[in-house]
């Protein structure tokens, strides 16, 4: 029997939601990750949502604001599991890893934002945790951003440059409709 597959959806949250960012790249990775999430509701399959709580006073992501909460679209169910993190991996002092072990997951698919941040910490961390991971890119965005140079990058620069360096070596990068169809034929 193989492992169960799990989704992570990675700082779905009120704060991201496009009146509180900037410039972003991929306006439909919410309609993927939620087609994400209704294909695991469906078959019943283990799902973590993760939410990103800073130890930064004054940030949006400050325990206790809004901007923390999960976006309504995403809000977990109650028997779907929830953990907190402080950083960018989600495997970093939270208890993901013993959750999955516990399990008998050694398979995930990562989703959420933002691609070079959270989602490629949280991808890199699970391999190095001997996971196997697949990272639907069309499920991931980021934000404009300058690059250590000063150069003003945009946020598909920095997405692309982020799939690519997780390609093959810690992911496999597909696209949402190609982990749908393998769920699917192995639910």
């Amino acid at each position: 029997m193989s492992s169960p597959v799990a989704l992570i959806i990675v700082d779905m949250q009120r704060g991201m939601l496009p009146e509180n960012t900037g410039a972003r790249n991929n306006p439909g990775a919410e309609d993927n990750i939620a087609r994400l999430l209704a294909v695991w509701r469906e078959w019943d399959l283990p799902i973590v949502h993760v939410r990103h709580m800073s130890r930064q006073p004054g940030s949006p992501f400050w325990p206790g604001s809004e901007k923390c909460e999960f976006q309504p679209r995403f809000e977990p169910l109650a028997h779907e599991h929830r953990l907190e993190k402080n950083v960018n991996d989600a495997f970093a002092n939270s208890g993901l890893e013993r959750w999955l072990r516990v399990r008998g997951i050694a398979r995930l698919v990562v989703a959420g934002v933002s691609t070079n941040n959270s989602v490629e910490a949280t991808v890199r961390a699970a391999f190095c945790l001997g996971f196997e991971v697949t990272l639907p890119g069309d499920a991931c965005y980021t934000y404009d951003k300058v690059d250590i140079l000063g150069v003003p990058r945009s946020a598909e620069d920095w997405h692309v440059t982020a799939l690519s360096n997780l390609n093959g070596e810690y992911a496999t990068v597909v696209r949402t409709a190609e982990v749908v169809l393998a769920s699917r034929a192995n639910p």
